[in-house]
């Protein structure tokens, strides 16, 4: 649940996918990002989730919990996928 996403941020990702996937992999090489584990969830283009409950904060792709949201919302790393309706 997202109650527990004590790891880092809510965030709201169009798509969660490896980090060696076709499309991560291009936007990790262009920032000059080391990924330790390539097989770790990564999120790409992703907004955050403030709080939950309150009237737009709604996400319609994948809501996921991730510990590096450093890139401004073009991908965040170390991301577990949550349930926003526990």
């Amino acid at each position: 649940p997202a109650s527990q996403c004590n790891t880092g941020d809510l965030q709201c990702c169009d798509t969660v996918t490896t980090a060696d996937s076709a499309a991560a992999s291009k936007i990790i090489a262009l920032l000059g990002i080391v990924v330790q584990d390539v097989t770790a969830a990564v999120g790409l283009t992703c907004s955050p989730i403030s709080v939950i409950g309150v009237a737009g904060n709604s996400c319609s792709a994948q809501p996921v919990c991730c510990t590096d949201n450093s890139f401004h919302g073009l991908i965040s790393l170390g991301c577990t996928p949550v349930d926003l309706n526990l």
